[in-house]
């Protein structure tokens, strides 16, 4: 069976845990630490990183520096893991969901000025796919309504849109490292990316517990205290070496991923070209990671018998996301604005292949024969 995610492994990252668990120091912030956040600070040319155990993590903290209140009203996409709207529901949040563009799945940037009212505190684009959302749009209109932006770019490490690395256009955004993302820092792990000076003192003290901790080990102080809410949100110095030891090989991920996902493309084109399929739209201006390569079928049936044709020929192919809106707490803590007319429907024409760092030609050519296979 070839499966549909290995956690990327490059063989570097034994070097680097090792010598962290030999270190004096193990719990976080330490010098694997201070190597990526340096490293995502000179190559996001962003104001400052701060790792953390998890996307979800990230966004959490995002959330509580933007002091969601109850009451507040936030915009999303419903086509979302469910991160993306739990960490401003814990804050008392209601999420106002807008539908999705039909060609990228990312949010629909026309439909969110019609979303905000007097209540909305942010808008949270979600990158699919690691392929960007019209930010400039997005952004113009978090100017003109003095909204929050803070990106979803779980899935957009080393993504660009109009040059610019996905992460450095809103006030914040939050990355992923877990084990089916490009880049792993061990199975887990996040970023939390601050665009805008006026977050990073509090988002130190946030993530120590709410102490001013970071201040003492500075020099900055003579001792450090309980000074606002936050919580534990460091990851272990093992995470971090793991994740240094991929980012040595940043480039080399990158490009393998990014040819595989041309692969796929050239190798289905036939059958999209005979409308049995649709594949992946990438918009002008912008690049994208390889993160995911993805068809759409006819329709949920047609999707159900594939994945199961696939399974029985040993392919591990997944769809993805059930959209927010239509599950059980969607109904409890969000309201969809507008139309429903795509996210649903688009959804369930979705089917993810297997991309993964180190899948071989010959993986590939099976999984190719056997979506070709269930069509002839």
């Amino acid at each position: 069976m070839i499966p549909f995610n290995k956690p990327p492994y490059t063989g570097s990252e034994d070097e680097h845990v090792l010598a962290s668990m030999k270190s004096a120091k193990m719990a976080g912030d330490g010098a694997y630490s201070q190597l990526c956040q340096a490293w995502f600070e000179k190559n996001l040319d962003c104001k400052k990183t701060l790792l953390t155990p998890s996307c979800t993590q990230a966004l959490e903290m995002a959330a509580l520096l933007i002091d969601i209140k109850p009451g507040d009203e936030v915009i999303m996409p419903s086509y979302t893991f469910v991160s993306t709207a739990n960490a401003f529901v814990l804050r008392g949040a209601k999420i106002v969901f807008v539908d999705i563009r039909q060609d990228t799945m990312n949010i629909d940037e026309t439909l969110i000025e019609a979303a905000v009212s007097s209540k909305t505190k942010a808008i949270i684009p979600v990158h699919y796919a690691g392929v960007a959302c019209e930010m400039d749009l997005i952004m113009s209109i978090a100017q003109k309504y003095n909204l929050y932006v803070i990106e979803d770019a779980a899935q957009g490490m080393m993504s660009t849109y109009k040059g610019r690395a996905l992460g450095s256009i809103g006030h914040m955004a939050a990355f992923s490292f877990h084990e089916t993302k490009n880049y792993t820092s061990g199975g887990e792990g996040g970023l939390l990316i601050i665009n805008d000076e006026q977050f990073i003192a509090r988002a130190e003290i946030i993530r120590e517990k709410g102490t001013n901790r970071s201040q003492f080990f500075r020099g900055m102080i003579d001792k450090y205290t309980w000074v606002d809410i936050g919580s534990s949100y460091l990851p272990s110095e093992l995470q971090a070496a793991y994740l240094w030891g991929q980012i040595n090989h940043v480039n080399d991920i990158n490009e393998f991923r990014k040819a595989v996902w041309t692969k796929y493309y050239h190798s289905l084109r036939q059958l999209a070209d005979s409308g049995r399929i649709a594949l992946p739209t990438i918009p002008d201006a912008v690049t994208h990671n390889g993160h995911m390569f993805y068809l759409k079928v006819a329709d949920l049936a047609e999707r159900t018998l594939l994945l199961d044709h696939m399974k029985a020929n040993g392919v591990m192919a997944v769809f993805h996301y059930v959209p927010l809106h239509n599950s059980s707490a969607g109904n409890d803590y969000s309201r969809f604005h507008g139309t429903d007319k795509f996210t649903t429907v688009e959804s369930e024409r979705l089917i993810r292949l297997p991309l993964y760092f180190g899948i071989t030609s010959e993986e590939i050519e099976k999984v190719v024969s056997s979506v070709v296979s269930f069509y002839k």
